[in-house]
């Protein structure tokens, strides 16, 4: 089954992916919590049979009769005894009104909402990976975006103080030629800074210590596949998060019928029997068999209203989960729709920008030519390269935005627009 963040095409960032899926710390801890629910439900479905001990007992005893009139006795008298019993004794609850089904049910409901929790802590760490990557390959990108700008405005600036020196221009525009080199130079160091955080952040995702030796990719992926048009909506049963709601809705109506069936009786049936003698070689004799048979029943009378509180109590947890319920509905449904709409206004910017470059550098050419030539102030040529600067910026940005987009879209649908998920 194919994993949606494979549509990237990068080896590189499929492998990321996948030790994070492996080696992530907190997906782990998720791990531990997901064990302890079923262990939970395994220790509430045991309720329900009976419970069997075996026991055997062994003991010696001296007892000494002091001042005790014994004809003929002297000194202290003294017995001795031993005793030595074999049991095996048995008690189960009949659970008459499902107040132990009722707590399995729950137990269970809660271990697959865990198990839900689970999986949306995988699909989440799988985007967040993706994400990551995407903002340390765009950092690497507006780097190298800024270290050519630095080249391009030391080159005019070379012109700029050749002209200075021989008279032609004033001192005031080799000034601003200088002063735009440093703020070049300036956004370079910026963009190494957020470069470096940005690794840091995905080697701890991947589990790995934050060393900053991840090596990235230069430029971010080429345009993705469409996506396709009229999505089913049944796509987002798929997502975890609303199976995990689902289920809990399951667990609070499991604990309402458990709360009831406290304030009924509770009848229990016990049973022991084993053997008993003064003699060790005995224990296995069926002479010495002994045996009990009895029931137990309770009925609660005065609590202080605590078990009709309880119900009261899983009653309202139930309305909870109904109304928590509808409401992660509805936010799935709005995370799809806010996905789709913003996916076309990041297409149509991300179209205009790379237009406004392509006439932002021929601006450049244009501003330098008549530069050189006298016909323009310095001044058009720095306006022509801040726009130049700032439309390429933009654009990678608009670019990473995009690709970000991309992600929360699959994230909102629980998985790819085929069907694919993450398990």
């Amino acid at each position: 089954m194919m994993s949606w963040w494979r549509q990237f095409g990068d080896a590189d960032l499929n492998g990321l992916v996948e030790e994070a899926l492996e080696m992530n710390h907190d997906l782990q801890a998720a791990s531990a919590r997901l064990e302890q629910a079923r262990l939970r439900a395994a220790i509430a479905g045991a309720e329900r049979l009976p419970r069997v001990n075996a026991s055997i007992e062994g003991s010696r005893q001296r007892n000494n009769f002091i001042g005790l009139p014994f004809p003929g006795a002297s000194g202290v008298l003294t017995s001795r005894s031993e005793s030595y019993r074999l049991s095996l004794s048995t008690s189960w609850e009949l659970d008459l009104w499902g107040r132990i089904r009722s707590g399995q049910l729950a137990a269970v409901a809660d271990s697959e909402a865990a198990r839900a929790d689970f999986a949306a802590a995988r699909h989440s760490l799988a985007a967040q990976t993706v994400k990551a990557w995407l903002s340390l390959t765009e950092a690497r990108q507006q780097e190298d975006f800024a270290r050519n700008n630095v080249l391009l405005i030391e080159s005019t600036t070379r012109q700029v103080r050749l002209r200075y020196e021989l008279g032609i221009r004033p001192a005031l525009e080799l000034r601003l030629a200088e002063a735009n080199l440093a703020t070049a130079e300036a956004v370079v160091e910026q963009w190494h800074a957020v470069r470096e955080q940005a690794r840091r952040q995905l080697e701890v995702l991947l589990g790995r210590y934050p060393s900053g030796r991840l090596v990235e990719q230069t430029t971010l992926p080429e345009l993705l596949p469409m996506v396709p048009v009229g999505l089913p909506s049944d796509l987002l049963t798929r997502r975890p998060d609303l199976h995990a709601a689902r289920t809990r809705l399951l667990a609070s109506d499991a604990r309402i019928v458990q709360a009831e069936a406290e304030l009924h009786p509770k009848i229990s049936l016990t049973a022991s029997g084993g053997t008993s003698s003064d003699e060790l070689e005995n224990l296995m004799n069926n002479n010495f068999l002994i045996w009990s048979l009895g029931a137990n029943l309770v009925q609660p009378l005065f609590s202080g209203g605590r078990l009709r509180a309880n119900v009261k109590l899983a009653k309202a947890q139930a309305a909870e989960s109904v109304m928590r319920y509808r409401s992660v509905v509805l936010g799935a449904f709005s995370e799809v729709e806010s996905a789709l709409a913003t996916n076309g206004a990041y297409r149509e910017r991300e179209a205009r920008l790379a237009s406004a470059e392509t006439k932002a550098r021929g601006a450049l050419r244009l501003a330098e030519s008549r530069y050189k030539r006298g016909v323009e102030s310095f001044l058009a040529v720095l306006d022509a390269q801040r726009r130049l600067i700032e439309t390429q910026s933009q654009r990678v940005a608009v670019r990473r935005l995009r690709l970000e987009n991309r992600v929360n879209l699959h994230l909102a649908l629980g998985g790819g627009f085929g069907g694919e998920g993450i398990q």
